[in-house]
């Protein structure tokens, strides 16, 4: 019973680690229809601010509190920043020109790692966390890390956040209005560029959101620490549904916990079933569990 509840605590929070990265591509590109490739580029960005924040603030293997709090504000706004730079300088101008789209953000994914293996090295650095953080509690049995309830947590807090923001602020209806007819906003005198900046902006802030978390979870991060994850991520987002935050939820879930339980039970399975999971969702169901067919 204690080895089931550990493996569906770390799945869960795994699953969480994908929500928090695949959230901002599904925004991204349910509201503006743009394939972000530079997106795991941010969430290790995101994971290095912390840690460079972490370092200065609070030196050592082990953080405060108050310098992980201030990690995770600086992660958030330091590439939510960044992306919103990107968008207005160079992705504004590609808007449905898909293929152009995808090349430059390739470009800017690449560009960025390599950056980072500069400014920091190619070695893995650990990641230091509260004390509290770090530690275990007892569930069922089960010692469980107290850093995989906090993932689970701002994952749900994160689900909660996004469904507000586009059902009901100004600019959510602004954004999900413009990616249906931008003329027609516009004509009503609407910034649409603006908003979908902030849209954008706002991706790239969760991505740094949940290169903080993940780099809790894995306990080091790396120059690539993103980009492997990224596979995942975008797995997770035409498995729920291309567009679809809720549906992404639901498939970062069946995901991390088909990996947890299968790399647990064999040395191969889990992400055999991943990818098994996508062939099944494509064949029978294209637009993904809860999206809509483009």
């Amino acid at each position: 019973m204690s080895t089931f509840v550990l493996l569906l605590m770390t799945g869960l929070a795994l699953a969480a680690m994908y929500f928090l990265l695949a959230a901002g591509l599904s925004l991204i590109f349910g509201l503006m229809d743009v394939l972000n490739f530079a997106h795991g580029a941010f969430f290790t960005w995101g994971a290095y601010a912390a840690w460079w924040t972490i370092g200065l603030v609070s030196p050592g293997l082990v953080a405060s509190t108050g310098a992980f709090l201030l990690a995770i504000v600086v992660a958030t706004v330091v590439v939510g920043l960044m992306a919103a730079a990107v968008e207005a300088g160079l992705l504004r101008r590609l808007y449905n020109r898909h293929i152009y789209q995808v090349l430059v953000t390739l470009g800017i994914g690449l560009a960025l790692s390599q950056l980072t293996s500069v400014i920091w090295q190619a070695d893995a650095r650990p990641f230091p966390q509260p004390a509290w953080l770090s530690a275990t509690s007892t569930v069922l049995g089960a010692t469980v890390p107290n850093n995989r309830f906090l993932l689970i947590g701002a994952a749900v807090v994160v689900l909660g956040g996004m469904l507000l923001f586009l059902r009901r602020t100004r600019y959510g209806l602004i954004v999900r209005a413009g990616s249906e007819n931008r003329d027609m906003v516009r004509a009503l005198g609407i910034d649409v560029d603006r908003a979908f900046t902030v849209v954008f902006a706002l991706g790239g802030a969760l991505a740094g959101l949940g290169g903080v978390f993940g780099a809790a979870y894995f306990g080091s991060i790396n120059p690539n620490f993103g980009t492997v994850n990224l596979i995942f991520a975008f797995i997770v987002v035409v498995i729920g549904g291309l567009g679809s935050v809720t549906g992404s939820a639901l498939a970062a879930v069946v995901i991390g916990l088909a990996q947890q339980f299968g790399n647990y039970y064999t040395t191969w399975a889990g992400d055999f079933v991943v990818v098994l999971l996508l062939a099944v969702v494509l064949l029978v169901r294209p637009g993904g569990l809860m999206g809509r067919t483009r």
